[in-house]
């Protein structure tokens, strides 16, 4: 029997979009957890750094004082700024056919399965992250998704490839 092709187009991800989408929505968790959460609930901002650079360097580093360690801080932020950038390609492959709407509402939800990820399954290796359990981290995990999904459907440039189908009459 012959066999016709015909030819449809697939949307791909923008790959640049995603990245700069995690930078970005990593930056704000980042500051609300450091900075805005320890006003709302006390505490000391350099714990939130501390429990971040605990991932690379063990549980060492949230011995007491918790204050300024260039050495944790670089940790930190280089452990935080690379999983924000693969969560966020991660939800961009998810989310990257639907729209703004998708984008925010997906993200969030995206940003839900993080929060109980993180704080209940990396317990698992990580037992000291309990302290991350709670409402403040919980409401930055939701909006750190629905910023990801909501800034990268903003930045994303649509591009569409051609795929070959091979069809039986």
């Amino acid at each position: 029997m012959p066999t016709t092709s015909s030819v449809r187009m697939r949307q791909v991800v923008d790959w640049s979009a995603s990245i700069w989408a995690g930078l970005l929505a990593g930056s704000v968790f980042l500051f609300l957890n450091v900075l805005v959460t320890p006003l709302v609930i006390g505490g000391n901002g350099w714990v939130i750094v501390r429990l971040i650079a605990s991932i690379p360097l063990g549980e060492a580093v949230l011995a007491p004082p918790a204050s300024f360690d260039l050495v944790v801080l670089l940790a930190a932020f280089v452990t935080h700024y690379v999983l924000s950038i693969v969560f966020s390609m991660i939800l961009a492959y998810i989310v990257h056919r639907g729209g703004m709407l998708t984008g925010i509402l997906g993200g969030a939800a995206f940003g839900l399965c993080l929060y109980y990820i993180n704080v209940y399954t990396l317990t698992w290796w990580f037992p000291w992250l309990f302290a991350m359990r709670g409402w403040p981290f919980l409401l930055t995990h939701l909006l750190f998704g629905a910023m990801a999904g909501g800034i990268y459907e903003g930045l994303e440039v649509e591009e569409f490839i051609p795929v070959r189908e091979e069809e039986s009459p």
